[in-house]
């Protein structure tokens, strides 16, 4: 996960699916790890990935369906 001096740390975390998304390494239809495997991935807590899951909703670019994950439903404006 890129350094960067002030933020909050889910911010860094959906600002760098949003970049795997925009360059289609996350496309339409795929599933998001889930909270563990993506807290291990990024280094960060699970609740620190739901938040992150949270903004990711938040911009339009995954949705969350009960019991089935997380999905890439869109791409970040350019």
């Amino acid at each position: 996960m890129s350094e960067q001096p002030f933020g909050y740390v889910y911010m860094r975390v959906a600002d760098e699916v949003a970049e795997e998304i925009r360059t289609g390494r996350l496309s339409y239809g795929a599933r998001l790890p889930n909270e563990r495997d993506m807290g291990a991935q990024y280094g960060v807590a699970p609740g620190t990935v739901r938040r992150a899951v949270q903004e990711l909703r938040d911009r339009g670019l995954v949705q969350t369906l009960p019991n089935k994950g997380t999905f890439v439903i869109a791409q970040p404006p350019a």
